[in-house]
């Protein structure tokens, strides 16, 4: 028996609670968006928040769980995401909340694939050994919501340039997200630090948290958030081609975690004492400076070519 479509309000309303319990930050800034884009990107952000929970074992991003096999998690995944974006009601809130924005805007599904495709590489326990194979990850678990968020704001599949500045700001949140939270990362085994980034510090695999490496961690994370504030760069400056309302939404959220990178520089080696976030009046102060923000024009300069690029 065919199950019966879901009620949109109703997913909107579940979307809307997905994203106040799991991001305070993105919660602030997808108020600051136009009705109908502020509905679709709650309903993105749900299925994005409950892959990444159903795989790493937690509730809208808190109290990670050692998953018994989160392989047969991934691939659980990809087929309710391959009947969301074919059309099918798939009898899970999130997952059809995903099949009501596809259905609503030009999103390519491809961006939803490389997204889970992200999630496999966790999964399997991947780690980067270059440079590019950070990147890559960023892209996939990150670059490819800012693609998926552009849609959303009615960006065209054609528009490659501005798709590669929606694509860099995802890559600045994550590389901001990577600088933040090695501790964290370590305690659950992950390392996101390039091996060949390690190996030029002379820092032993696994051993990067330790007293002895503090400072040599210290030059490496600067290397993250140096790369966080170039690509948040370029994503301003395809900002400036969204509506207004989409402007000042993209301008807030990229201050915001902006703030995250810049903080975890500015406290070097004392970054992981306590986890770095941004207060609630840092946040409104970076909502009302976004509103001015949008509304001045920005010089509309050729993306730099030393950025690292989404996959075509």
């Amino acid at each position: 028996m065919s199950r019966a479509a879901p009620d949109r309000d109703a997913l909107v309303a579940t979307a809307r609670e997905s994203i106040v319990r799991g991001s305070k930050s993105f919660a602030l800034a997808s108020r600051l968006f136009d009705p109908p884009t502020r509905e679709r990107a709650w309903l993105l952000y749900s299925w994005c928040r409950r892959c990444d929970d159903l795989i790493d074992g937690q509730d809208h991003g808190h109290e990670m769980t050692r998953v018994a096999d989160p392989l047969a998690q991934v691939a659980m995944v990809e087929r309710l995401t391959d009947a969301a974006l074919a059309g099918e009601v798939t009898g899970d809130a999130a997952f059809d909340a995903l099949g009501v924005v596809a259905a609503e805007t030009a999103m390519p599904p491809r961006f939803a694939h490389d997204l889970v495709a992200g999630f496999r590489l966790d999964a399997e326990d991947w780690r980067p050994r270059g440079e590019d194979d950070l990147f890559q990850y960023c892209y996939h678990v990150a670059g490819a919501v800012g693609c998926m968020m552009a849609a959303v704001m009615g960006v065209p599949p054609g528009d490659d340039d501005t798709l590669d500045r929606a694509c860099d700001l995802g890559l600045a949140f994550q590389l901001a997200n990577i600088a933040r939270d090695v501790a964290e990362d370590d305690r659950a085994g992950r390392c996101y630090l390039p091996m060949e980034w390690l190996a030029e510090m002379d820092i032993p695999p696994g051993q990067h948290m330790k007293p002895p490496f503090r400072d040599r961690l210290v030059v490496l994370v600067r290397r993250l958030t140096d790369r966080a504030a170039q690509h948040e760069a370029s994503a301003r400056i395809g900002a400036a081609r969204l509506p207004r309302r989409s402007r000042w939404a993209v301008l807030a959220a990229a201050g915001i975690y902006g703030d995250i990178a810049r903080e975890v520089a500015r406290r070097g080696a004392h970054a992981w004492d306590h986890r770095v976030s941004t207060g609630k009046a840092g946040k409104l102060g970076h909502v009302m400076g976004a509103w001015l923000a949008a509304s001045r024009p920005i010089t509309d300069v050729p993306r730099a070519a030393s950025l690292w690029t989404r996959p075509r």
